[in-house]
């Protein structure tokens, strides 16, 4: 009776739910009660219906602790990529799968204000908690007022671990403010900290400058560039202005919004 059951989807659940019960146990059980096929698809239903609770309650905590707008989340479907032109738009598409995290690949939108930076930042973190997976979002200026409270009350360690656990950090709008040297120092340690993590994680950043140029907002430069290093020595950059960046071990993705008109994208080879 139980032996043609297919029991995989019922194993799943069960590891959702983390019940420490193997599947064969509940067969067994199956046959000495003697359920029928009905009474076993109404167990896993009712199996099936709990865990679809239990994600759903997760996916929703994971949302709240991100800090990402709930009310109007901004995701891969509700953003306009009829907005953007360029023969690699399927590249910018394709984050949604979350490749990015698993590769360990950074990312970074470079662009003007209203090119849509920020909405594809959040929509990448808002598909990490949809996958169950813990995101953060913070703004450069609140990462630099955090690093200073930080400081100020002896919770630099508190403070590191909280980002650095994340599997997705967003750091968003890089440039508009100024780290002094020990700011700095902690923004490297941060950064080589997640560098060295173990599992599916990346960062992404956001900016209206190009990481050539960010060294103009740090204060120590030795750690500044040791950071970028680390940040973009495996990492997509998508020009959403079209202006072309190069690096070690880097694919850059050029697109253009409205505001331009030409587009390219080049991969940079491996040294």
């Amino acid at each position: 009776m139980t032996k043609d059951f297919d029991f995989n989807e019922l194993e799943r659940t069960l590891e959702i739910l983390k019940i420490k019960m193997h599947v064969r146990e509940f067969a067994d059980f199956a046959i000495q009660k003697d359920f029928t096929t009905e009474q076993i698809e109404a167990v896993v239903e009712t199996f099936k219906m709990l865990a679809e609770k239990k994600e759903e309650a997760s996916i929703d905590f994971l949302l709240k602790c991100s800090r990402l707008p709930l009310k109007h989340p901004k995701t891969f479907d509700n953003f306009k990529f009829e907005d953007v032109k360029g023969r690699d738009v399927e590249r910018l598409k394709s984050l949604k799968t979350l490749t990015a995290l698993h590769s360990h690949k950074n990312i970074a939108f470079i662009g003007p204000a209203g090119t849509g930076k920020t909405h594809l930042a959040m929509a990448f973190a808002y598909e990490c908690c949809q996958k169950m997976m813990k995101a953060y979002f913070i703004k450069m200026t609140e990462l630099n007022d955090l690093f200073n409270e930080a400081r100020k009350f002896d919770k630099i360690s508190r403070v590191m671990t909280s980002l650095v656990k994340p599997s997705c950090l967003v750091i968003d709008e890089v440039g508009h403010c100024v780290f002094d040297a020990e700011n700095t120092r902690l923004f490297f340690d941060l950064v080589d900290r997640r560098y060295n993590k173990e599992g599916s994680y990346n960062m992404v950043f956001t900016s209206n400058k190009q990481p050539i140029s960010w060294r103009q907002n740090f204060t120590e430069e030795d750690s500044l560039l040791c950071a970028l290093d680390r940040i973009f020595d495996d990492a997509l950059i998508f020009n959403l202005d079209g202006e072309s960046h190069r690096g070690l071990n880097k694919e850059i993705v050029s697109l253009t919004t409205k505001r331009v008109k030409s587009t390219s994208i080049t991969e940079l080879p491996l040294n």
